[in-house]
Formats: structure tokens, sequence, C-alpha cells
């Protein structure tokens, strides 16, 4: 039986202007910059005053008072379908403080590099495709990461290629061959030891070093120096010029070429300078066009005014300017509300972190959470955390991400909070000092920082040592000479 009831439900959502100044708080200037491009280039009511002389009557005051916005529904102009444009740029490049053009780097990529010394080689057509799959198949740091029966397999289903392992295998080996030397490789073994092989010939020290590669590189990479004197026959000094050897070569025969389309350069979100002994931040708006509604539309609108009362296409054509222009005064609202959190939250952590941006002494950082920043500026975690996450701030110590300043803390004997950035600075510099014939075990580490002051656990700082990229002691031990 069919029958009816009330149910109250209590629910919150956001509404589409909240929803785009969350997107616009997330984005840095170099992607705000394509965002802002991309709306003018879709809303013909948003554009940039710099381009033209703005006329008395385009101001954002009378457009409030002049647009009637009532019944009309905006939520087809503010959907996000598609996905936005500034995503799609993968070389997000942006102007420097000297050049307002676009720095565009010269050369050719990696793959391009291998597939024209491939032309030098002498192939049949089926080994030709073979090696063009195989450069396919090389990633970014040179290596090959799939089996030769898996080579086979997608020749057989994607380029309908049929050939045996063996085939595959010798067109890898011509591939090898190619520059930059340990390319095509399969593993860091096999990459070390073609590097090897290049100068085995005509060095005594590359033919040792390549005899304890393949023959070894358990041990070698263990830095199991007793054994490895042992089973070839090595003094200490002979061992000694095998990791030297070793240590000159290519990790990642890819990286340099790989890289030449990478964008290196950092655009700060904020500038902070000191004068005298007082710290001014503001936001970096160089790239950031200045906005405003198009006049050209307004006038359209009131030249609509009368005529809409009597076609349906007429009001149609009302209906639409209208949606673009409330589209473009939102959209101007939340680039002005984005860049009033930005700097409501960098001031609270510049204030939290004084100490630190007046001298640039990282041990005078505080312990920080992204609680501490919301609470003080009364507003959402995730709005700080959207800010801090990928902001990065121009000091005179350099270009920071804000980030980087959050951090978890303790107490220190003298029950003074201490953040771990002090304590990770601390741990870094014993291990840096300590004597490399015998380093200092975490256990050692761990007594040595509670002279200090710290007291951690030894898995505590096995944490933070992990978390600075440093091995463990039998890794950082060197051969005496």
């Amino acid at each position: 039986m069919l029958k009816q009831e009330l149910h109250l439900k209590l629910a919150q959502k956001l509404s589409p202007q909240q929803i785009q100044l969350m997107k616009l708080i997330q984005l840095s200037s170099q992607e705000l910059e394509q965002r802002i491009q991309s709306e003018i280039g879709e809303n013909p009511a948003l554009e940039n005053a710099g381009e033209s002389e703005p006329q008395s009557d385009t101001t954002l005051d009378d457009e409030r008072q002049t647009i009637d916005t009532e019944d009309i529904d905006i939520d087809p102009y503010l959907s996000d379908d598609e996905v936005p444009a500034y995503k799609l740029y993968t070389n997000n490049y942006s102007a420097d403080t000297d050049d307002s053009a676009v720095p565009i780097s010269g050369g050719i990529s990696f793959h391009q590099h291998l597939e024209n010394q491939l032309h030098n080689l002498i192939l049949d057509d089926e080994a030709f495709e073979i090696a063009t799959f195989i450069i396919g198949s090389i990633d970014e740091s040179g290596y090959l990461r799939r089996s030769l029966d898996e080579l086979v397999d997608d020749l057989a289903f994607t380029q309908n290629i049929f050939v045996q392992k063996k085939d595959v295998e010798q067109t890898l080996i011509k591939v090898q061959s190619f520059d930059p030397p340990g390319v095509g490789a399969r593993s860091l073994q096999e990459c070390l030891a073609l590097q090897l092989r290049r100068k085995a010939a005509r060095s005594d020290r590359a033919a040792r070093a390549l005899n304890i590669v393949e023959n070894a590189f358990d041990e070698f990479s263990k830095k199991h120096y007793q054994k490895l004197m042992d089973r070839f026959g090595l003094d200490e000094l002979q061992l000694k010029e095998v990791f030297e050897t070793v240590s000159k070569l290519n990790p990642k025969p890819g990286g340099p070429l790989s890289g030449i389309f990478q964008n290196t350069h950092i655009l700060p979100d904020f500038i902070l300078t000191i004068e005298e002994g007082k710290i001014n931040v503001h936001l970096n708006k160089r790239n950031i066009p200045e906005l405003r509604i198009s006049n050209d539309y307004k006038e359209m609108l009131a030249g609509y005014k009368e005529a809409a009362k009597t076609t349906k296409s007429q009001q149609e054509a009302v209906l639409f300017i209208k949606q673009k222009l409330d589209a473009a005064r939102w959209f101007i609202e939340a680039i002005e509300q984005r860049h009033q959190t930005l700097l409501l939250t960098v001031n609270a952590i510049v204030n939290h972190q004084k100490d630190y941006f007046l001298t640039g002494d990282e041990s005078k950082l505080k312990p920080m959470k992204l609680k501490d920043i919301s609470d003080e500026i009364q507003m959402d975690i995730s709005t700080v955390s959207r800010v801090a996450s990928s902001k990065y701030i121009d000091t005179p110590y350099g270009n920071k991400l804000l980030k980087s300043f959050f951090s978890g803390g303790m107490k220190n004997e003298e029950s003074e909070d201490v953040s771990t950035i002090e304590i990770k600075k601390n741990l870094e510099q014993l291990i840096a000092k300590e004597n490399k014939q015998k380093p200092l075990t975490d256990l050692a580490l761990a007594a040595l920082l509670k002279e200090k002051g710290y007291t951690l656990a030894r898995r505590t700082v096995a944490k933070y040592r992990e978390q600075l990229d440093l091995p463990v002691a039998r890794l950082r031990k060197q051969i005496k000479l």
C-alpha cells in the first residue's frame, strides 16, 4: 500500500561559488594564470582590464546594481564537467623577473634522441619495428621495465609482429649500444655493467669493477668489503678504486635528456621582505591579469531590455547575457576572496614562525600544525591545507614550500617545545661529522641526540634518518686509505 511519510534531514551543501573558490585556492600562481586565461576564453563577458582602457561604467558595483539575476539558473555555467585547461598543460613555464616572454627549451626529447640513432643501424623492416617498439618501452630513466617474454607478447597483440624471444634479445643488444651508455638496461646491475664494458678494454679499474658488478653485485651493493677483497684477491686501495669507478657512473642514463622539457623554475606565490626588522608579505600578482566585466555585454543587455518582451528568441538572448555577466562577476569575486584567504593564511604562518623568518636559522622553527593556523584564522583545516600544499614563498633565504614549515614537536629536557625539523637538522649534522670508517648506528645517534637534550627512541631516529634519505651505518661506511 502506498503511503506518505514526512522525513527531516539536515544536510550541508556547498554552493557552486564555494566550490569554485576552493578550487581556485588550491591553484598555484602559474596554474591560476592558466585558469584565468581559460575563463576569459570561455566567457566573453569577462575581460582582461590591462588589454584596453576600462570605461567609467564598468565597475563591479555598477554591475551589481544593473543586473537582476533573480530566478536565473546559473548552475550550468558553474559546472565542472570538463577537465580544467590548466590540467592539460604539462609544461607550465612562466615569465621570469626580467623577461615577460615564456622561455622555450631547445633540443630533442630522450626518445627522439634514441630514434635518431636507430636510423644509423642497418636493419631489416622487422628488426626496425622491434627496435622502435623497444625504444618506446624504455622509461624516462632509461630503463626497460618489461621482460623479453612480455615484449614478444606485446609485439604480437599490438603490432601484429610475431617474433622469437631471441630476435627481441638480439635487437635489444643493439639498442643498448646507443648513447647515453647504459640505456635499455633491465636492472641497475645491467645498467652499470653496460657502462663499464665500454671502459673495460682501456682501463684495469673498469675491468675489475665490471668483474665485481657482474659476479658479486649483492656483496658490492651491501658494501661487504672483506668478502669482496677475499673473493677477488684485492687490497683496500684496489677495492676503493672500484667503488670510485662505479660511483662516477650514471644510474639513470635517461635522466639528463628526459628532463629537457621539464620546468625547474619555481614561481613563488608570496614574496617576503624584511625592512628594519619588520616582516612584509605580499602576493606575487605579476603574471595574474586584472579582470573586469565586459562593457560591450552590458550595452548589449541594455539594447535588448525593451525588445526582450516581444519575442522568445530575444528573451533567450537576454537570459544568456545575464548568465554570462553573473558568471564573470562571481569569478572576479572568487579571485578577490582567494587573494584575501591566501594573505590571511600566510601572515598567520609567518607570525607563528617569526623567529625563523627574521634570522633564517632552521633551529628556531617552532612546532606548527594545520590546526594551529586554522584556529588562528578561524577557517577550516582543509582550507589551510589547500593553501600550504602547493604554494611557495620567496624569502631572503630562498624559495620555500609553505608545507615545509608545518611539523610535529616534542619537549626537550628543559620542557621547551622543539620542532622535528630542528631534530632532523641536528641528526644530519651528527651523521655529516661522523667517522666514515666507523659510522654511527641508530642507537649511537639516539645517545648523542639525548646529550643535546632530545630524548628519542632508536626507531624514531631510524625514521628521521630515512626521511632525510640517509642510509644505515653499514652503507655509509667508507674504505680507509
